[in-house]
């Protein structure tokens, strides 16, 4: 048997100098380690962080890392609302999107087999994800703090009768066996994952087919439609529009929205078009759509 994973996390390698050194959420070997990968090309390195929270601390220090990369919606579960607040609260801007295909798989140290297993250990998403493989034993589900920490230990403790269920990667880092690929129940199951760095460190954007931006309504009637009128008017599609209140108001809200068309130049018409239809605007980031992975 594994002991229970151990939320406690350490930075995984100090700032090199070459590299871009993003903060993650999770352990090494986590899917968002994997999406750093896809987005870096691999040319990357991580600073693991326990919650999303930390994550932006570490994004805020140019002594710790060169930004971070943070997941945003899921295409099952939707919108990871808090995220989108730490965003808000923070000065970081969004300069890529990652679109990952999120493989779960059943790893097991080597010589390992599936009737050697007893218990299985995992995150309880991971968990609720593959139930339907699952449910085909008799195996004991025991809930961790992480996908990739289950795996880390299952590894660290040279277990013969416990599997988990991580990524690809975690196999890769742990030297696990996948006895098991996408054993999750829904094979078309995607994240979205922002990377966003400090404005200091980025040049203003030449290029770009995609902006996140965030908009408060004036208080009038139709005002959200005209917005979106002017929107339809400039053949700007709207991929995506989610609606926050405003705290310390009473029931106001304020609308988070991602925004696709053909060049820079239409985009800001939009944006000046705008501005006399809302209370307040802000850009999070202009950037080029995310390739689906």
């Amino acid at each position: 048997m594994v002991p229970k994973a151990d939320s406690s996390q350490e930075q995984t390698v100090s700032k090199p100098n070459n590299t871009p050194h993003m903060a993650i959420q999770g352990f090494e070997g986590c899917f968002h380690q994997q999406a750093a990968n896809h987005f870096f090309n691999k040319n990357v390195t991580v600073e693991c962080c326990t919650t999303f929270k930390d994550v932006m601390v570490a994004a805020k220090d140019a002594s710790r890392t060169d930004g971070c990369i943070m997941a945003i919606e899921n295409s099952i579960a939707g919108s990871i609302l808090a995220n989108y607040n730490l965003i808000q609260g923070s000065n970081l801007k969004i300069v890529g999107e990652v679109y990952m295909q999120i493989h779960q798989n059943l790893l097991v140290n080597h010589g390992v087999t599936l009737e050697d297993i007893k218990e299985v250990h995992s995150h309880t998403m991971a968990l609720q994800q593959c139930y339907e493989y699952l449910d085909q034993y008799k195996w004991k589900l025991v809930e961790s703090d992480d996908t990739a920490l289950s795996a880390k230990h299952i590894a660290q403790y040279k277990s013969k009768h416990t599997a988990a269920i991580a990524s690809s990667l975690a196999a890769e880092i742990y030297d696990l066996n996948v006895i098991a690929p996408k054993i999750q129940t829904l094979k078309k199951n995607y994240t979205r994952f922002l990377v966003l760095k400090r404005p200091e460190d980025i040049e203003a954007p030449q290029t770009g087919n995609k902006a996140s931006i965030n908009f408060q309504t004036i208080h009038k009637e139709g005002a959200l439609a005209r917005v979106l009128g002017v929107m339809a008017i400039h053949k700007v599609n709207m991929s995506k529009l989610q609606s926050f209140p405003i705290p310390g108001s009473e029931f106001k809200y304020q609308f988070h929205a991602d925004l696709e068309f053909d060049n820079i130049k239409t985009f800001e018409r939009v944006i000046e078009k705008l501005k006399p239809l809302t209370e307040a605007i802000k850009i999070y980031g202009i950037y080029n759509k995310g390739i689906w992975k």
